[in-house]
C-alpha cells in the first residue's frame, strides 16, 4: 500500500509536469526550453552527487535502528544528516554556481546559476523525506512531492510571464534566456514550499519522538561512527543514480559541444533543437513509463519476500506475471503514441513553428517506452534479489556505448537531434537486454512468448491502426460543426484513445491473451474488470 501511495504521487506529479509544459514552452519557446533543459541536466547530476540519493539512504539507516528500538540513535543519525547535507549541499551549490560556465556552454551557464540555491535546500528536504520513509509511512513524502510540483508550475509559469515581460520582444534571445531563468527560480519554489511543509509536519509529529527518546535506554553511538555510517551507505547509493542519471547530461553535452565546436551550429538553433527533444518528446514518453513503474513498485514486494524465503521458482513466477503486465501496459502506449504523435503533440505543445519537428521525435522515441519500462522492472528485481551492482554495471556500459554512437553520429552525419533519438533507443534497449541476461540466470522465468509477446503487439497494432483511423474521421466530422482546430483535434483526439482502449482489450481478451486475473493486477484492475464484464468483453 505504502509503495502504491509513492507510485501514485510519482505519477500525478508527472501529469503536472507534462502539464504546465505546454504553456511554459509557449512562454519561453523552444530555445528557451532548450537553455534550461541543458542547465537542468547539469543541475540534475550535482543534486544527485550532493542531495538525491539522501532520503533512500537515509530510510534505510534510521529504519534499521528504528527496528531494534534504538530510538535516540536514530535521532541523533537524523540530525547528522541534516549537518553532512548542509556541508555536501553548501559546496554542490558554490561548485554549480562558480563553474557553471565550465559545465554547461554559453548562456545556459546563466540558468544554471539559479539552480544554485536549490542544491542546498534540497538535501534537508531529502533527510526529512528519508527520516519518514524510515518510519514506515509514504504519504508526506507523497504530499511534499504533489506540493513541490505544483508550486514548482505556478511559480515556473509566472516566473517566466514576469521575466519574459521584463526582457521584451526586440531580443529573442535575451527573452528566451530570461524565461528560461523564470522556470529554474520555480524549480527552487517548489523545492522551498515542499521544505517548509515536511518541517511542519516534523514538528507535529515532535512530542510522539520525544517519547520514543525518553524510553530508550540504549548506548548512544560516537557522533564520529554515525559520520562514518552516512558516508559509507550514501557513497554507493550516489554512484548507482549518477550512472543511471549521467545517460542525459552526457547527451546535453556532447550534443551541444559538438554541434558547436565541430559543426559550428550557433547557440541559439542548438539551443532550439534540444529544447524540442528533451522538453517535449522525452517528457511525453516519461508519462507512460510512470504509469509501468507504478505497476512494477506495487508487485516487485512480492519478489524480495518470496525470494528471501528460499523459493526461487516462486520469485520466478512473480516476475514473469509482473513482465507480462508492464508488456500490456507499455506496448500498447508505445503504439498509440507513435499512430497519434501529431494529435498528441499538438494538445500538449500546440507551438505551430515546431509541431512536425516534435511529433517526428515523438514517433520516434515510442519505443522506448517498452524498453525503459521493462529496464525499471529488471533493475528492481535484480535490487530485489540482491544484485545490486548487476544494473550499475549494465547501466555503465550502456552509457559507454551510447556516448560512443552519438559522438560518430553528430560527427559524421547531420542527423542532429536524430541521433539524440537513436542513441537514446539504443541505450533504453541495451539497458533491458543486460538486465534481462543476469535476471535470467539467477532466477527461473518462463515467459509464455505468445501471451507475453505476440497477442500484446498484435492487440496494439489493430488498436494503433483504428485510433489512427477513428481520428481520422472524427476529425473530419468535427470540423464541419468546430471552428477551432485546436478544439478538433483535442476532442477527435479523446474519441480515438477512448475506443483505442477498448478495442485493444476486446482483440487482446478475445486472442486469450490476457485473462481476468492478469487485468486484476492493472493499476485500478478491478475497477477496469468491472467496466469490461458490463460491456460483455471480459
Amino acid at each position: 500500500m505504502q509503495a502504491g501511495i509513492l507510485a501514485i504521487a510519482g505519477i500525478i506529479s508527472r501529469i503536472i509536469g507534462l502539464l504546465y509544459g505546454s504553456p511554459l514552452a509557449a512562454i519561453i519557446g523552444d530555445e528557451g526550453n532548450g537553455y534550461y533543459a541543458a542547465a537542468y541536466a547539469v543541475y540534475t547530476i550535482v543534486l544527485l552527487v550532493s542531495s538525491y540519493s539522501i532520503p533512500s539512504a537515509m530510510s534505510k539507516i534510521i529504519s534499521g535502528k528504528l527496528a531494534v528500538k534504538e530510538y535516540r540513535n536514530a535521532h541523533k543519525i537524523f540530525r547528522c544528516a541534516l549537518v553532512y547535507v548542509a556541508v555536501v549541499g553548501g559546496v554542490g551549490g558554490l561548485v554549480l554556481f562558480f563553474a557553471a560556465p565550465v559545465l554547461v556552454t554559453g548562456r545556459s551557464a546563466t540558468v544554471l546559476r539559479f539552480f544554485a540555491p536549490t542544491i542546498f535546500l534540497f538535501g534537508f528536504l531529502g533527510v526529512l523525506r528519508g527520516y519518514f520513509q524510515a518510519h514506515r509511512t509514504m504519504i508526506p513524502t507523497s504530499l511534499s512531492q504533489l506540493i513541490e510540483q505544483v508550486f514548482n508550475a505556478i511559480v515556473s509559469i509566472g516566473g517566466a510571464l514576469i521575466l519574459t515581460g521584463i526582457a521584451g520582444d526586440e531580443d529573442p534571445v535575451k527573452r528566451a534566456v530570461y524565461g528560461a531563468i523564470g522556470s529554474a527560480i520555480g524549480t527552487g519554489s517548489g523545492v522551498l514550499v515542499a521544505l517548509i511543509f515536511m518541517f511542519l509536519v516534523y514538528r507535529y509529529n515532535r512530542p510522539r519522538v520525544k517519547e520514543g527518546l525518553e524510553k530508550d535506554q540504549h548506548e548512544e553511538l560516537p557522533t564520529s561512527q554515525i559520520f562514518k555510517m552516512i558516508f559509507m551507505i550514501v557513497t554507493p547509493f550516489i554512484l548507482s543514480t549518477c550512472i543511471y542519471n549521467l545517460s542525459t547530461f552526457l547527451n546535453s553535452t556532447l550534443f551541444s559541444r559538438i554541434l558547436f565546436h565541430f559543426k559550428s551550429v550557433d547557440e541559439s538553433t542548438i539551443a532550439y533543437q534540444y529544447g524540442i527533444f528533451a522538453r517535449k518528446a522525452m517528457v511525453i514518453t516519461n508519462l507512460p513509463i510512470a504509469l509501468a513503474s507504478a505497476a512494477a513498485m506495487a508487485m516487485i514486494p512480492e519478489v524480495s519476500t518470496t525470494y528471501a524465503r528460499g523459493d526461487v521458482k516462486g520469485a520466478g513466477a512473480t516476475v514473469s506475471r509482473v513482465t507480462r503486465v508492464i508488456l500490456m501496459i507499455s506496448i500498447p502506449c508505445a503504439v498509440g503514441l507513435f499512430a497519434l504523435a501529431k494529435p498528441v503533440m499538438m494538445i500538449l505543445f500546440p507551438q505551430k513553428k515546431s509541431i512536425d519537428e516534435a511529433s517526428f521525435l515523438l514517433m520516434l522515441l515510442a519505443i522506448t517506452v517498452i524498453f525503459y519500462s521493462l529496464s525499471t522492472v529488471t533493475n528492481a528485481v535484480l535490487q530485489g534479489i540482491g544484485k545490486v551492482n548487476a544494473p550499475v554495471f549494465n547501466a555503465a556500459l550502456a552509457l559507454i556505448l551510447q556516448s560512443g554512437v552519438l559522438t560518430l553520429l553528430l560527427i559524421y552525419t547531420d542527423l542532429g537531434y536524430v541521433a539524440l533519438c537513436i542513441v537514446t533507443i539504443l541505450y533504453s534497449l541495451v539497458m533491458c537486454l543486460l538486465n534481462n541476461f543476469v535476471m535470467k540466470r539467477n532466477l527461473p522465468i518462463n515467459n509464455d512468448f505468445k501471451k507475453t509477446y505476440m497477442f500484446p503487439v498484435i492487440a496494439s497494432t489493430v488498436m494503433g491502426a483504428a485510433a489512427f483511423g477513428i481520428y481520422q474521421l472524427c476529425a473530419f466530422l468535427f470540423r464541419m460543426l468546430i471552428g477551432s482546430e485546436y478544439f478538433v483535434n483535442l476532442f477527435s483526439t479523446l474519441v480515438s484513445v477512448f475506443f483505442a482502449a477498448f478495442i485493444y482489450f476486446a482483440v487482446l481478451i478475445k486472442s486469450g491473451g490476457a485473462s481476468e486475473e492478469d487485468i486484476r493486477r492493472f493499476p485500478k484492475g478491478s475497477s477496469i474488470v468491472s467496466l469490461l464484464k458490463k460491456i460483455h468483453i471480459l
